[in-house]
């Protein structure tokens, strides 16, 4: 049975959801933030063809949910997606670690390397945004249209699970670029893709041992019978893919079902209920694919988030490239280490949101969120936009000092980057945890997955367009 709901704050199963979300993101983080140094040393491909390819699959990546969701909410329901990508997650996984052990040998094309991460790609593709809604239905507040209640308590509850979710994902990748990185660099490259693989497992199997306590009658159902009720997950999905038969009562003998799909009328009564069916199926569908489109122009809007959200990895580096660097009279800071500036900004101002900003604004606002969601985006991108106009500022006294000095690098400090990195973590704190909730409360149940796959191809599309602004002319 469920765990009951606490009165404040969040329940058993959204505290387990968010240390899994944390696992998968430590194993993704640690395979892809130290793949170009794969593929640059171990492959022998350029720097500038593994760049290209490391971005193009984090694109594809991030855009896949959007491919695979309307699938999965359309056939199966999040608990069933969730366990059918772990598999193709696990075994990408488990075929990049082979591909690792067996280079050494040359016994492994480039090919089959691409086709590993294509499963990863594949699995994420439905397991993030099915656990993600997943997580936020353990608040067990369905409803069946958005913006259907006034419960704002409810509504609070939601906002705090997003915004601690964001935690655990940020808390999730920050330890595996750091951990992994290292052990990749000291300990090579099996042991550095074997580790993210076995959290990865681990990650399913608490997943599938917290089965007897979701608010899912699947989950449980597959707590007791795990296989069998696998077998029957595919084999309902097969039939309603491949079958658009004439629906036929199960009173009925099988053998009239040819005969019935032959026949202008049916020979059979069949059930008010199965006569309507088709139609409330198009109407739903009509109805769905009108809020995505309703959804699409703020969708687009925030893609000029996206595009300021890849500019750490690219500019802002690039930036750091030619300032002081130097910590004493041996060590240099890589200029890649500031993006984590933006992860620990999250990670230690996250917390404060929920303990200072919110009760500020509550007494302000009376909304038991404290700010409305659109607000927070809002306040978001706006942040995000003062962080640019101090990186336009930086860049310009680089430039001015880049034309009285010769040398390589300057005398202005790479820490004069900081500012900018620290106020896109809490633009991500408001902007991103925001569009986490407008997109997953904006559209109907049904089409929970799709909503939180809508957020993510935000970032994919804001990736790919940040490929394609590099490629030479």
């Amino acid at each position: 049975m469920a765990a009951g709901k606490r009165s404040n704050g969040l329940n058993r199963p959204c505290v387990l959801l968010i240390v899994i979300a944390a696992m998968e993101r430590f194993a993704f983080k640690g395979v892809a933030s130290n793949l170009v140094t794969y593929l640059t040393d171990v492959i022998n491909m350029s720097n500038s063809s593994a760049a290209k390819a490391v971005n193009s699959w984090c694109g594809f990546t991030s855009i896949m949910p959007l491919l695979v969701a309307p699938f999965a909410d359309s056939f199966l329901n999040h608990y069933s997606t969730i366990l059918a990508s772990s598999f193709f997650y696990v075994i990408g996984l488990v075929a990049l670690t082979s591909t690792a052990l067996d280079w050494a040998g040359n016994t492994t094309s480039t090919s089959s390397l691409f086709w590993c991460l294509c499963l990863v790609s594949l699995g994420q593709g439905g397991y993030n945004p099915s656990l993600q809604a997943f997580g936020a239905e353990q608040l067990g507040e369905e409803q069946d249209l958005p913006h259907t209640t006034n419960d704002q308590i409810t509504q609070s509850k939601r906002s705090l699970f997003f915004t601690w979710w964001y935690f655990g994902v940020c808390t999730g990748s920050l330890l595996g670029v750091l951990i992994m990185a290292y052990t990749q660099d000291n300990s090579g490259w099996g042991l550095g893709f074997a580790i993210p693989t076995l959290v990865m497992i681990i990650s399913v199997v608490l997943f599938s041992w917290g089965s007897h306590f979701y608010m899912d009658n699947q989950a449980r159902e597959f707590a007791h019978k795990p296989f069998e009720h696998m077998l029957r997950v595919l084999k309902d999905a097969v039939s309603k893919t491949f079958n658009h038969g004439i629906a036929v009562s199960e009173s009925e003998p099988t053998a009239h079902a040819a005969e019935l799909e032959l026949q202008e009328k049916p020979l059979c009564k069949l059930d008010a209920i199965d006569i309507e069916e088709p139609n409330r199926n198009l109407n739903n569908l009509v109805g769905n694919a009108k809020i995505v489109l309703q959804l699409l122009p703020i969708w687009a809007m925030l893609l000029i988030f996206a595009v300021i959200f890849q500019l750490p990895a690219t500019f802002f580096t690039k930036q750091g490239v030619t300032m002081k660097r130097n910590i004493g009279s041996d060590f240099k800071i890589p200029p890649a280490t500031l993006q984590s500036a933006i992860t620990v900004s999250i990670i230690l101002l996250m917390p404060l949101y929920d303990k200072l900003l919110v009760p500020l604004t509550k007494a302000i606002t009376k909304n038991e969120k404290g700010i409305s969601v659109t607000q927070r985006m809002g306040i978001g991108m706006f942040l995000s936009t003062v962080a640019m106009v101090i990186a336009a500022l930086v860049e310009e006294k680089r430039q001015n000092i880049s034309r009285k000095e010769e040398s390589e690098t300057m005398e202005l400090s790479i820490f004069c980057l900081l500012p900018q990195y620290i106020l896109l973590g809490i633009s991500d704190i408001f902007t991103v945890v925001g569009m986490q909730e407008f997109f997953y409360g904006e559209v109907p149940v049904n089409m929970r997955t799709t909503g939180i796959a809508l957020y993510t191809s935000v970032f994919g599309v804001g990736k790919l367009h940040e490929r394609l602004a590099h490629l030479p002319s």
